[in-house]
């Protein structure tokens, strides 16, 4: 009958205790890299998968009524905040405009005119030569004159704002996700251009169960891991915690602010999210290339004080950077093997050389 995996494990340690230091048949003394096992604070953590969004997306609307007479970005495209996104006829608005500056320059004439008549009658007034009511007459004349050269300079203003605002640009810097009109098209005053959301202004949503709610605070730092990006790792920060749940899931919807400076992570991807939780603890660490794996089993290899490979068998925990937590009979101090560790037997004789790994 087959022994379980971990009395084979312990078997094999106890049959080959017993050989010689110089290894089976006299060999050599196997050349091996080793790490000391060092007592490091741990902080447990939470992983939660977790989907990016952008925290700025909107529809771009024009705010003047007008044909499309050219659609300048196209969806796929990046932007900058400014860039021009589409353009309205202006032929209209451009009459308008003349023919305002010109009655204009009729009304400033005018009112120049009656700037002097009013001086006129006044001093006609003063010596008595004219009645009062040619003087009233000629104050009004004045006054409506201001009124009107005023009133056409305001609908300039106004014809040079919809010239302006005929030019639709970009609000933010991103991406066009879609076009929402087209070359030849009646724009309606509000109506809706492009679709623009901003790369560089990320967030990651992750459903938090509710077990782990009181865990998690804004401002907390988190890990955020991209698998689709060859493990690419950013460094994100807890923006928002939703203090409502999901009434079916259970969940609590929370928001992770990540860079996103090369543009390398896109709206949709999944993302391996990694929080801190709780207080931290002493534990014993050692380099994560110290573990070996044989099936559900994990273990290192220890270099005994006789220089013989001893096997120990782990728990890995939290991981620190290249480091990670082990439970089981391992000390702080005790060497163990990171480099040659996969031809080892327990019990054969290494000949070990330090080398050093950096904790975080």
């Amino acid at each position: 009958m087959a022994l379980p995996a971990a009395l084979s494990v312990l078997f094999a340690a106890a049959s080959l205790s017993s050989l010689p230091a110089q290894g089976p048949g006299g060999m050599p003394p196997s050349p091996v890299r080793y790490t000391e096992a060092k007592e490091y604070p741990v902080r447990r953590t939470i992983q939660l998968p977790g989907s990016v969004e952008s925290r700025t997306v909107s529809l771009v609307a024009g705010e003047v009524e007008g044909l499309v007479a050219k659609l300048e970005a196209r969806e796929g495209d990046t932007v900058r905040k400014g860039q021009v996104l589409a353009r309205l006829r202006t032929a209209s608005l451009e009459l308008a405009l003349q023919a305002a500056a010109a009655q204009l320059k009729e009304a400033e004439s005018r009112l120049k005119l009656a700037e002097i008549n009013l001086a006129r009658a006044r001093d006609l007034a003063a010596s008595q030569v004219v009645a009062q009511q040619e003087l009233d007459n000629a104050t009004y004349d004045l006054s409506a004159w201001q009124g009107r050269v005023e009133t056409l300079q305001a609908q300039i203003a106004r014809i040079r704002l919809d010239l302006e605002l005929s030019v639709i640009r970009a609000p933010f810097a991103g991406l066009v996700v879609s076009e929402r009109t087209e070359v030849g098209q009646w724009l309606a005053e509000g109506g809706p251009v492009i679709e623009l959301l901003a790369l560089d202004d990320l967030e990651v949503r992750v459903e938090v169960p509710e077990r782990f709610f009181t865990n998690l605070n804004p401002g907390a730092a988190a890990a955020v891991v991209f698998e689709s990006l060859g493990g690419l790792s950013v460094a994100g920060r807890v923006s928002a915690v939703v203090p409502r749940a999901d009434p079916e899931a259970r969940t609590f919807p929370l928001k992770v602010t990540i860079p996103n400076r090369e543009g390398r992570i896109g709206v949709g991807m999944l993302a391996h999210v990694t929080f801190p939780a709780g207080e931290s603890y002493r534990a014993t660490v050692v380099p994560k290339d110290a573990v070996v794996t044989q099936g559900r089993e994990r273990f290192v290899y220890r270099i005994g004080d006789d220089g013989t490979a001893q096997l120990v068998a782990v728990t890995p925990g939290q991981g620190v950077g290249d480091w990670v937590a082990v439970e089981g009979e391992l000390k702080p101090g005790e060497k163990v093997v990171t480099r040659g560790n996969e031809r080892l037997r327990p019990g054969l004789p290494v000949r070990g050389e330090l080398l050093e790994y950096r904790l975080p």
